[in-house]
């Protein structure tokens, strides 16, 4: 069973270091590293749209994505926000006792 994963959140450059200090402070992320700019393309609404964004990258459990999902959602300034969940398949023993440890 994978216990951890990868979070994705693309966000408004100008509201990147808010929502990844809410996602630590709240502990429904143990480590979020701010990627300060991607250059996004994607389809809206019937338009090619082409935005500057930040990504935020998170590290945490598959227990609580359903609620770093709910508070993302209730922060976020996008109608649909980008927050994706990869697994992490294998890493550093110490590391992933350290992801366990930061989220109590």
């Amino acid at each position: 069973m994978l216990g951890y994963c990868v979070v994705l959140i693309t966000v408004p450059p100008d509201r990147a270091d808010q929502l990844a200090h809410l996602i630590v402070e709240k502990k429904l992320g143990a480590c979020v590293n701010v990627v300060p700019e991607v250059r996004s393309l994607y389809w809206w609404k019937g338009n090619m749209e082409k935005d500057r964004e930040s990504l935020l990258v998170v590290k945490t459990s598959f227990s609580l994505f359903p609620q770093l999902l709910k508070e993302v959602k209730e922060n976020h300034p996008y109608t649909v926000p980008e927050i994706i969940a990869l697994p992490i398949v294998a890493g550093n023993p110490d590391y992933l006792n350290w992801i366990d440890e930061s989220l109590r």
